[in-house]
């Protein structure tokens, strides 16, 4: 079992690690950690190269988490977990981009879809009703996280692994949040 887990992890890890955002901007002669917010991720993707483009990057990152989950969760749950959750780590810390990931949450999806697909409808619907109301992505990515850990607490399931998902997703939106929230709060002053 040991070995079967530090497969999953490493083959997550590697999976997540891969970052369709920077292959498809280099093919386009685009360096997304130069142009728009910088992030090699989906959103930026999109901004920079067009919303055809940035649902390709979405998609593609989307499955960086559900393979890993579905192939490892096959075997066995708890390696399934881990697979997932190893490939958003590999998003947002990838060595192939010298540790500057994308933000996480395509690939987050994917690993819940993979790992516990009953939880995904309700976290897409939390991120749509927050992205409908406040037109703000980051805020409804980090109600999304937010509401995977209160499925897996009302559940009482797999209370870690959402955590861990939802710390990481906090995280990697801090600077976005505090920057926005500060901006809003000088606008009223």
């Amino acid at each position: 079992m040991t070995v079967l887990l530090l497969l999953a992890a490493l083959v997550g890890y590697l999976a997540g690690a891969l970052s369709p955002a920077t292959l498809i901007a280099a093919r386009r002669g685009v360096d997304l950690r130069e142009v728009g917010s910088g992030n090699p991720g989906a959103t930026n993707a999109g901004r920079v190269m067009g919303r055809r483009t940035g649902l390709t990057v979405a998609g593609l990152d989307v499955l960086k988490g559900l393979v890993p989950a579905v192939a490892f969760g096959a075997v066995d749950h708890r390696a399934g977990l881990l697979a997932g959750f190893a490939a958003v780590l590999g998003h947002v810390t990838s060595p192939f981009l010298r540790g500057r990931g994308g933000k996480g949450v395509a690939t987050a999806a994917g690993a819940i879809l993979g790992a516990q697909p009953l939880w995904a409808p309700v976290v897409l619907l939390v991120w749509a009703a927050v992205l409908v109301t406040s037109r703000w992505i980051a805020l409804a990515s980090v109600a999304a996280a937010l509401s995977v850990l209160g499925i897996a607490l009302v559940r009482g399931e797999d209370v870690l692994w959402a955590f861990g998902l939802a710390a990481v997703i906090l995280v990697r939106h801090r600077a976005n949040l505090t920057r926005r929230l500060a901006l809003r709060r000088a606008g009223e002053a």
